[in-house]
């Protein structure tokens, strides 16, 4: 393969080459530091040909960098839906860790709730983190990605509430001097938002090597089931839209970016996946549970970078804002097409990052340049009813389901466009560009015969209601994101490598008032807390938008924006972490460890 390149100053090129060089040694920003390769402002030391274009855009000045590749030739992929395992390969499973596992804790829902949770769940899974081979482009190489099971995004897990699942997760990736470039093979995966306990979260310092396991268990169970909402939860903490990542303290990033993630869909008799039942929403189930559903698509959006020497995937650990790619990729496939019926579809639309913000149109590139379609979701919790808009805004790692509806449409193509005008890995810049301007993602393909849908009129449904937020707080905390010594820092701290150190405690089964502030000037952070949904009270003193009148587990933090929350901590005890979501942030250290106990304390600035 012949690839096309931009024309590239050759001392841009040595950079870059000299910077692959550092990536592929896997130094932490710490081991930067001491080495002298960045300031204690945090800036790129201008030596030895590193870098004089360190501008936070894909690795150069220039507004593209990899090689030019040709949109809407290949195919929408959907990944396949994981099916059980009839048994897991390896020792049977136990409620305490076993030899050659990672885990180092107890689940603790058999051992605190044995009645609830029968030992071992009757659905198990067998999944393996391994290499692979994958192809983003015809007008690139085959990509060597890191996936579960060699595939990115993963396979999608379909769970139901009420049924506990229990997966096997095998590190059989490659050893680090096989990692292409950048990666480290230590993993840890996060279910990112279930309510989970901690010893199956995805702790950062809960990671593992090659050549090990680790049991997730996953209850599948409302949040407050043992406290507040005995003994089955609140049903209005229902989630629908997860997804799971890499979690590794320090390199989140690189795995992530390598391909560690995919989705998990939560049902209940309300959500179903079936347009006859429950609430209706789009979606024909095939003849078993564990079959895709038609026309309820995940889209995982993901921006990246290509070497323009060799057309492979690069990862640039010297943008110490942020990374944003030139390269948009949807389920794993540059600016791919998707063919669709004249009729209603539910996309569930993932911001997977690493840096990048989204604000997404529905545009025919001519006449129509706003369509009017229905957010139905924010993150993984469905709103109270559809919302129409034009348009929906992501920060990393938040979801929104839409509904669109074609049978208007038939026999056109429309294009989902980006829209945020974005320089650098620090935020967007607030402005919208004009029709036309802005980044198209994915293409669809209208047909035009028409056909069946018996999904309901967004206009007419209903879903949950807003749990209770009025009820007496024990205490409010305040957490001030800033930037310090030229480090990402969660009131004046860094989180420390080895994740020992406890910056609060949370009595079990109370009630919390939570501050967030973004002192860091002209950065922008997506904040994200594991465990409970959040509901927003105010933003710079003002009531939520009527699409922030829900329940949240990442909230974007704008130029110097104060958000109050609202949360409830129930039922599970342990560590889990709060940090920023544009995983640069994160692994640079912007996060920090808090612990669900019985007792608490009474830090309001941790």
């Amino acid at each position: 393969m012949r690839l096309l390149r931009f024309h590239e100053p050759a001392a841009l090129r040595a950079a870059r080459r000299n910077r692959k060089e550092i990536v592929a040694a896997q130094l932490s920003r710490r081991e930067l530091i001491k080495l002298g390769l960045v300031t204690g402002a945090g800036s790129l030391v201008f030596e030895h040909g590193l870098s004089q274009w360190a501008s936070g855009v894909a690795y150069g000045a220039q507004p593209s960098t990899s090689p030019p590749t040709r949109p809407f030739i290949e195919p929408l992929t959907l990944p396949p839906v994981r099916r059980p395992s009839a048994r897991l390969a390896g020792p049977p499973p136990s409620i305490r860790p076993l030899a050659g596992e990672g885990r180092t804790r107890p689940h603790q829902a058999f051992q605190r709730f044995p009645d609830k949770f029968v030992f071992p769940p009757t659905v198990l899974y067998e999944t393996h983190q391994r290499a692979g081979s994958v192809r983003v482009s015809p007008d690139l190489p085959d990509q060597t990605i890191w996936g579960f099971e060699g595939i990115t995004p993963g396979p999608t897990y379909h769970a139901r509430y009420g049924e506990q699942i229990l997966v096997r997760n095998f590190n059989d990736l490659p050893p680090p001097e096989q990692n292409g470039g950048f990666g480290i093979p230590e993993v840890s995966t996060h279910l990112h938002n279930l309510h989970n306990p901690s010893e199956s979260d995805g702790f950062p310092c809960d990671f593992f090597a090659s050549g090990h396991f680790y049991d997730h268990h996953y209850p599948n169970v409302l949040a407050g089931f043992s406290s507040t909402h005995q003994p089955d939860g609140d049903l209005n903490e229902s989630l629908s839209t997860l997804w799971y990542h890499d979690h590794r303290v320090e390199f989140t990033a690189q795995n992530v970016y390598k391909g560690l993630a995919g989705f998990y869909l939560l049902f209940n008799d309300h959500d179903t996946g079936n347009e006859t039942t429950g609430f209706r929403l789009p979606g024909v189930p095939g003849s078993d549970f564990f079959d895709p559903i038609a026309f309820d698509v995940p889209l995982l959006l993901g921006d990246r970078v290509f070497d323009p020497d060799t057309g492979l995937l690069f990862f640039d650990l010297f943008n110490l804002d942020g990374i944003l790619g030139d390269k948009f990729l949807v389920n794993g496939t540059i600016q791919p097409f998707f063919e669709v019926e004249p009729r209603r579809y539910r996309f569930r639309v993932l911001n997977g990052g690493p840096s990048r913000w989204y604000q997404l149109f529905l545009t025919d590139r001519g006449s129509q340049p706003e369509i009017p379609y229905f957010q139905i979701s924010n993150d993984g919790n469905l709103l109270r009813q559809p919302l129409p808009v034009t348009s929906i805004s992501l920060a990393v790692a938040e979801r929104s389901d839409i509904i669109i509806d074609f049978r208007e449409l038939a026999g056109k193509t429309l294009f989902l466009e980006n829209r945020l005008e974005q320089f650098d890995g620090r935020g967007p810049t607030g402005r919208t560009l004009p029709a036309g301007a802005g980044n198209f993602l994915l293409q669809f393909r209208v047909k035009g015969s028409p056909v069946p849908d018996d999904s309901a009129d967004p206009r007419t449904q209903r879903f949950y209601d807003l749990p209770d937020a009025t009820q007496p707080v024990a205490l409010t905390r305040n957490f001030r994101f800033e930037l310090g010594n030229g480090q990402w820092q969660i009131n004046g701290r860094l989180m420390d490598s080895s994740c020992a150190d406890v910056r609060l405690r949370i009595r079990q089964n109370s009630a919390e008032h939570w501050v967030f502030d973004n002192n860091s000037a002209g950065w922008m952070h997506p904040i994200h807390v594991h465990l409970e949904e959040f509901q927003i009270l105010s933003r710079n003193g003002l009531p939520p938008s009527e699409v922030d009148r829900s329940r949240k587990d990442v909230v974007g933090l704008g130029h110097n924006e104060t958000v109050k929350a609202f949360f409830q901590f129930r039922d599970w005890l342990g560590p889990y972490p709060m940090h920023c979501h544009n995983v640069v942030h994160e692994d640079h250290a912007m996060m920090l460890r808090w612990d669900i106990d019985e007792t608490g304390d009474d830090n309001a600035d941790p």
